[in-house]
């Protein structure tokens, strides 16, 4: 009956299952919490709902990475500016252009492509392990395995696989900073809440892939994956979005616009010019043609390709890739940026700086950036405590407290 009731439900469901008891979405997913579900049905469901993964729409083929570098106003100009001074004779000025037109499309290429494989490489590393319940045995899988209605197990530690429904909680809290931009970890429950049209920070008993678990440990069935997810429809939005000419794209189109009407006005003015003296036709056009030719500027196609790839490549030493070439000039040009909140943007990682304690204060940065050549910081710091008792019993307290594991760097 409860079944029956839920299916009649149907899509408003799919996004209210914080307002069910945990029975409830287990019988209307038609899934086991103690068993799971069986090899049958992850088949079919596998069939129907696809691998758990976000699709990636904007990642171009290598035909379209050509053609945007080949179709740019400038480079259109230059290879009509080649075909002229073939058809002129003129061989030495045509190799030239067109070699400069093949440097150009060639390092704009390399870079599109090189950014494409890039974030494919992030995407397919981006993959955890999860352990799921099937069969009434647990087992450890890719996360690209999930479908909705699997139990999956989670820890500290854990990235949460899929949009999922808790059903069980202890002591579980998951940051979800990402998606909220509250730097606290959320604390999590079991319970239905009855209250429509909760914002995702306030839905404490769905967990939501892309976040983090940070301490305890819950199961949960899977409700949503791929871009069924919350983090699917952001990238969906994103992936959608109507794709904008930069700025100096659109200077650059702009400036051939106006090449090509002055080159116009060029052949018209040296054409009506030269019949008032008596030349020929023929004559009048070959020479208007090539003074439009000259006014061309080879060089700036491959002048401003090779400075955004320079820019691409200092910025890809700062680990920050750029997936669109001309946007290294836009980012460049940026004087302010606005955000809001700790942990949308920044790592959410909390650090410890300055120690005050039995009226002893010491500014760690200060400290850890001394200007001793002489002494590491780990040297410089046990030579403070030594000075201070204090602050060494603080530090004895707080590694008794710490169960991180330091390792030696290769």
């Amino acid at each position: 009956m409860v079944f029956s009731l839920l299916r009649l439900l149907g899509k408003t469901v799919l996004k209210d299952w914080y307002q069910l008891q945990a029975e409830e979405v287990l019988v209307y997913q038609a899934t086991d919490a103690l068993k799971g579900l069986d090899n049958t049905e992850v088949h079919h469901r596998q069939l129907k709902y696809g691998a758990n993964e976000l699709k990636e729409r904007t990642l171009k083929s290598l035909w379209n990475i050509l053609w945007e570098q080949l179709t740019a106003s400038t480079v259109l100009l230059l290879l009509v500016a080649a075909v002229v001074s073939l058809l002129l004779g003129d061989y030495k000025d045509a190799v030239a252009i067109v070699t400069i037109v093949i440097l150009t499309a060639s390092i704009g290429f390399t870079q599109d492509y090189r950014a494409n494989r890039a974030i494919a490489a992030l995407k397919r590393l981006n993959v955890p392990k999860v352990r799921l319940l099937r069969n009434g045995l647990w087992q450890e899988r890719s996360a690209r395995e999930l479908v909705p209605g699997d139990i999956v197990q989670l820890e500290a530690g854990n990235l949460v696989p899929a949009d999922g429904r808790l059903i069980e909680s202890i002591n579980l809290r998951i940051q979800e900073a990402a998606f909220t931009g509250e730097s606290e970890p959320v604390e999590k429950q079991v319970e239905a809440i009855p209250e429509a049209a909760l914002g995702l920070s306030d839905r404490r008993n769905m967990v939501y892939l892309g976040t983090t678990v940070t301490y305890g440990r819950g199961r949960a069935v899977v409700t949503e994956t791929a871009m069924s997810t919350e983090l699917g429809s952001i990238a969906n939005l994103v992936q959608t979005a109507t794709q904008e000419t930069t700025p100096l794209q659109k200077r650059l189109d702009q400036l051939g616009q106006r090449l090509v009407v002055v080159a116009l006005g060029l052949i018209g003015v040296i054409v009506i010019l030269g019949l008032l003296r008596g030349e020929s036709l023929q004559f009048l056009f070959l020479t208007g043609v090539s003074m439009a030719v000259a006014v061309v500027p080879e060089g700036l196609p491959a002048i401003v390709t090779i400075s955004l790839a320079l820019g691409a490549q200092r910025m890809l030493k700062q680990q920050a890739l750029i997936r669109n070439l001309p946007a290294v000039e836009t980012l460049g040009s940026i004087t302010v940026i606005c955000s809001d909140k700790t942990g949308t943007l920044t790592q959410n990682r909390m650090t410890v700086t300055f120690l005050s304690v039995a009226g002893q204060r010491v500014d760690l940065t200060t400290v850890l950036n001394h200007d001793d050549l002489t002494l590491s910081p780990t040297e410089a710091l046990s030579s403070l405590l030594i000075q201070q008792p204090a602050l060494a019993l603080l530090l004895t307290g707080s590694a008794l407290c710490n169960d991180s594991i330091l390792e030696a760097d290769p």
